[in-house]
């Protein structure tokens, strides 16, 4: 692993450990996020530890000259039709598995997805700056494709731990397996994605789009809905890196 991804894992962990850390030991005293709302600012700041982090290990590592850059880099906007139906398609693969499997509760109205997608843009989306060209595109150089990805998922999939014990957040008392069959995923499709499209911006909008989902469609803890979804969302990408090795050979 090499200096880029160290000091992006490093610093992503650290933020994380101090600001979760402070949640999970309120919320052990009974100190709760949703009576307390001071404990909004390390909440916040935890999870947005691998956007702080890729922006400061970029910068160290002279991959970006500014904050400017930084965004630049992650909002290319200019992709094909097929891209972002690629991007839409897999989200629904997602979803549509659990809901018929496991069940759902409904949450907020379908049409609030046009609200809650530039919402997640905070609210998770600008993780894969950090995830996904950082770590997955350097995992890349030195193993597969398969191997990179697993590994990305494994981290990622730790990374969210404290939330299963801070009180009041949607993970908190839900399982820890499910969430991460579903991390695995997800870890797949957006894989897939920053392959095909070498777009951050779209894997970010993928990112949003299923946290959106999420909310409108509230799921219900069953394993068997995560692993089907996971299969589907991992025989998807693996037919989509293939059409599209296809479609380059055929256009050289």
């Amino acid at each position: 692993m090499n200096k880029l991804c160290k000091d992006f894992l490093v610093y992503t962990f650290s933020i994380t450990i101090i600001c979760w850390g402070l949640c999970v030991i309120c919320s052990l005293n009974g100190i709760l996020l949703n009576e307390n709302y001071f404990l909004y600012i390390p909440y916040a700041l935890g999870g947005w530890a691998p956007t702080i982090a890729s922006f400061v290990a970029q910068k160290k590592s002279n991959k970006v000259a500014n904050f400017k850059e930084w965004l630049r880099n992650i909002f290319d906007f200019k992709h094909n039709i097929f891209s972002y139906f690629m991007v839409i398609a897999l989200a629904i693969l997602f979803i549509l598995p659990q809901c018929f499997i496991s069940g759902y509760e409904n949450g907020v109205p379908l049409y609030a997805i046009f609200v809650l997608i530039p919402m997640m843009i905070l609210g998770g989306g600008l993780e894969e700056e950090g995830w996904r060209r950082i770590l997955q595109s350097e995992l890349e150089k030195k193993y597969n494709f398969v191997i990179s990805t697993l590994i990305v998922s494994v981290v990622w999939w730790l990374w969210h731990l404290p939330l299963f014990y801070i009180q009041g957040v949607n993970q908190y008392g839900k399982s820890f397996l499910v969430f991460g069959i579903n991390v695995l995923g997800m870890s797949f499709a957006l894989a897939s994605i920053k392959r095909i499209t070498n777009s951050i911006w779209l894997c970010v909008l993928y990112h949003c789009i299923v946290n959106s989902l999420w909310s409108i469609f509230i799921l219900h803890d069953d394993i068997g809905g995560s692993i089907v979804a996971a299969i589907i969302l991992i025989f998807s990408s693996f037919l989509l890196l293939k059409v599209n090795d296809k479609i380059k050979k055929t256009t050289k």
